[in-house]
């Protein structure tokens, strides 16, 4: 394959070429890992007129799989066990782990590199870590665009892990088919506070490390919750209790995604609200591309002289 990138003004430049674009999306369609990780790059890092590139991408509506939840719950060994059950059925498995960036450094641990270390040699497992770098809805800035890089390649199941979220990184429900929230027993009464976000987007509940104490009573008042907001037109959620680290309840999660992946198949309504969802993401990085709060001050600042600006206006006019 003709695909080289690198530093340097020549490198850059070769990429502009429609042969080479095109090879690194045969290089793609074909399972060459290698143009995989290098197509990541040039997306996630902006390469000079990368859109081009996209642009070129075939439709896919492979459906993805979304693990979310609080820090601690166990996400990462949840999509351990499950890659371990999808290649165990000899399937492929593509999976996108975001964990979150420092405030100061920008930097990030990638700790899923880690807890996942059994698969990496595996040529039927990739495993991308991806820093959020400051991304507020638990996930990476150009993870759609990602994500469209993974399922032009051949895998059979794809996986988003997003930073350990809270109540309002709620993002991944309008990137993934089908949304697992991942809890723990000891999230107790911090359950209320939830509900107004993670609650509402799950398809699938794991309740894990279920063998803890009061495992038993935290499922209960889930499922009392979740009773309280069903509504005739939604399907309530079902309630799944994990030990992940002994990979008990992993045979009915792998169930429970099937069963939703199916819906969501015949779901033909659904499938535009999401990739509706995901057009109204693009344009509003596109149309937000060059704002920034420093710019902003600056323009404020000039129009600011004479005592006579006014918010509203300045947003209206801009």
């Amino acid at each position: 394959m003709r695909i080289h990138l690198g530093l340097g003004s020549g490198p850059i430049k070769l990429l502009l070429m429609q042969g080479i674009w095109n090879d690194l999306v045969n290089g793609l369609k074909g399972g060459n890992l290698k143009a995989l990780a290098r197509a990541i790059s040039l997306v996630e890092n902006e390469y000079e007129d990368y859109n081009a590139f996209l642009k070129l991408l075939p439709f896919s509506d492979k459906k993805i799989i979304g693990i979310t939840g609080p820090p601690g719950a166990g996400k990462s060994t949840i999509v351990d066990c499950l890659i371990n059950e999808f290649i165990t059925r000899h399937q492929k498995v593509g999976v996108l782990c975001v964990d979150p960036s420092s405030p100061y450094t920008k930097g990030a641990l990638l700790g899923d590199r880690i807890r996942m270390n059994n698969w990496f040699n595996n040529p039927d497992v990739f495993i991308r870590s991806l820093a959020s770098r400051g991304d507020t809805g638990g996930l990476h800035p150009k993870i759609i665009e990602i994500a469209d890089l993974v399922k032009t390649s051949p895998f059979d199941h794809i996986i988003i892990e997003t930073v350990g979220a809270g109540q309002t990184e709620t993002e991944i429900a309008g990137l993934a088919d089908t949304t697992v929230v991942v809890l723990v027993p000891e999230a107790g009464d911090d359950i209320q506070n939830m509900k107004s976000g993670l609650m509402e987007i799950a398809d699938i509940f794991v309740v894990n490390k279920a063998d803890r104490p009061e495992a038993d009573r935290f499922v209960k008042n889930l499922l009392s919750m979740l009773s309280l907001s069903f509504s005739l037109k939604q399907k309530q959620a079902p309630v799944i209790k994990a030990v992940a680290t002994e990979k008990k309840g992993i045979g009915e999660l792998m169930k429970s995604i099937a069963g939703n992946q199916m819906v969501e198949r015949n779901n033909t309504s659904g499938k535009f609200s999401l990739l509706a969802e995901k057009a109204y993401w693009l344009i509003r990085q596109k149309r937000m591309k060059n704002v920034n709060v420093q710019m902003l001050a600056e323009k404020i600042e000039q129009l600011s002289g004479g005592g006579t600006f006014n918010l509203y206006q300045f947003i209206e006019d801009y």
